[in-house]
């Protein structure tokens, strides 16, 4: 989720030919030294900054889910002691720039981009949100009702995709740090009071638990600037909270989330023990990118299920948590996670579809971990991949993101480096990587859909879900193929399944 501090004016693309410095900033205000991961660019007139907290969601006390959330957004959208919140808009309006802050399960990054000519005057705003939150009653009502009627509204009325995906995370890491829903539920953020943001804030936003990140064409002293910035920041650190395993799924367990809607959103997914630390990670990726790669035509979910059949909009797979970068193809950067999951998106499908989609998702994942690929295969994925990912960097703001995700994962810097890691992947790494850590037996299912019970009851007879076609001409193989997807087993664990109303999710 990432809430803007005012309109969001897009960032010039740069072609970037700065070097990553990863080292700790020695503050005049504090022995110990702020770590900061810098980019420089000299050639570039834009400076962009980035704050980052190991703090996040998982650092919500219990019952008050969302917390973290709510205090970054207050921060952001709440107006500083100096000025309100509508001066701030007006202030950062005819610098074309914004503040923004993302907020995750492990971490919170605070960011914006602004002018080498608006430096000086943007760095002020930027400190002030940081050490000066204005903390007034109106605006923690205006954005807290915000952020409810995110959860009660937005998610559940209007979003499916990322309703069945949050669902999704709930059914995956029920009883685990990750369970709860970034953005609390009603009733969390009902709970929640102004002293408990500020106690929350003084907490985890601390000097002792931030990362500093510049990039561009910065003066060289701006490094010490916000360094000093942190060191008047409240010191200490919250525990790190202890992840532990996520806990096992048996067969195929199913939400059902009953919604008065005119298509279906399905998402599969079951967590893995990869990262972007593990050496598999980069054999997953092939294999990922392969099966179903964001947005492309490349992942054989999509050419199966939209292309070929014209079955629905949008058949995407993900090794890692994955939140899209507005109206782009690429994600979000700073939502890196100490433990990962594996995932299928399937939408939007039309009602009577429904089970020959769930049943064909997963058919074409069982064919990938029963068959791997192929030399064929592996070689044309691997090439479009290490091509594909120099575009995921297009600018300093997504550059200096991910450089900060490889400092997280204790890594080397992951854009420079991936073409070279792909190039000592093997096709047998990639099979073995996929026999390791897939697999289409154990797996959550979270769909939204109008008649959740009858769906469920067909699931779990297993009643054949035959495919028709209002367009003629389909090829002989794919009718034939259908005949065995409408058939095709799915083993239920129906005491793990349920049927939820949209109006009792994250209530």
């Amino acid at each position: 989720m990432r809430t803007p501090m005012s309109i969001n004016l897009g960032i010039a693309t740069l072609f970037l030919a700065g070097m990553m410095i990863m080292s700790p900033i020695r503050s005049h205000a504090e022995p110990a030294p702020t770590p900061a991961v810098t980019l420089p660019i000299q050639s570039s007139p834009l400076v962009t900054f980035r704050v980052q907290f190991r703090a996040g969601t998982i650092d919500d006390p219990a019952g008050k889910e969302g917390l973290t959330r709510l205090t970054a957004s207050l921060l952001t959208d709440g107006g500083t002691k100096s000025h309100t919140y509508n001066e701030i808009v007006e202030m950062l309006y005819p610098m074309a720039a914004s503040i923004d802050v993302t907020v995750d399960k492990e971490i919170t990054t605070f960011y914006g981009t602004t002018h080498i000519d608006n430096l000086d005057r943007y760095f002020e705003l930027f400190s002030q949100m940081l050490l000066e939150p204005r903390f007034d009653a109106r605006d923690f009502e205006r954005v807290k009702t915000s952020q409810i009627n995110y959860v009660a509204k937005t998610l559940r009325g209007t979003n499916d995709e990322e309703f069945g995906k949050q669902a999704l995370g709930v059914m995956m890491y029920e009883g685990h740090p990750y369970g709860a829903p970034n953005a609390g539920t009603v009733s969390s953020l009902e709970s929640i009071t102004l002293d408990d943001v500020r106690s929350q804030c003084s907490r985890v936003f601390t000097r002792d638990n931030a990362i500093i990140g510049l990039a561009g064409g910065y003066p060289e002293d701006l490094q010490d600037r916000m360094a000093k910035v942190i060191a008047k920041l409240p010191a200490g650190a919250p525990a790190r909270v202890p992840l532990g395993t996520p806990p096992t799924i048996q067969n195929v367990q199913v939400t059902a989330v009953e919604k008065d809607c005119l298509a279906t959103a399905i998402s599969i997914g079951f967590p893995i023990d990869v990262t972007r630390a593990s050496d598999d990670f980069y054999a997953l990726l092939i294999a990922n990118s392969y099966l179903g790669e964001h947005r492309t035509f490349n992942g054989r979910l999509m050419m199966r299920m939209r292309e070929i059949r014209g079955l629905n909009y949008g058949d995407y797979s993900y090794i890692e948590h994955f939140v899209q970068d507005g109206g782009s193809t690429f994600p979000l950067t700073n939502f890196a996670r100490s433990q990962q999951y594996f995932s299928i998106w399937i939408r939007p499908v039309q009602t009577q579809h429904r089970q020959f989609a769930l049943r064909l998702a997963i058919f074409e994942l069982e064919r990938l971990v029963r068959d791997g690929m192929t030399q064929e295969e592996f070689e044309r994925t691997r090439t479009f991949l290490k091509h594909y990912s120099k575009l995921w960097a297009q600018d300093q703001n997504r550059r200096l993101g991910y450089l900060m995700d490889s400092r997280f994962y204790g890594t080397e810097d992951y854009i420079a480096t991936l073409p070279a890691r792909l190039d000592q992947v093997t096709l047998e790494q990639v099979n073995a990587a996929i026999r390791r850590h897939l697999n289409a037996s154990n797996l959550c299912v979270a769909v939204i859909t109008s008649g959740a019970d009858q769906f469920l009851q067909d699931l779990i007879t297993n009643k054949p879900s035959p495919m028709t076609y209002e367009a003629e001409g389909i090829a002989a193989d794919v009718i034939a193929e259908d005949g065995v997807v409408s058939v095709y087993k799915l083993n239920i664990n129906q005491s793990a399944s349920k049927i939820v109303a949209a109006e009792e999710m994250f209530k």
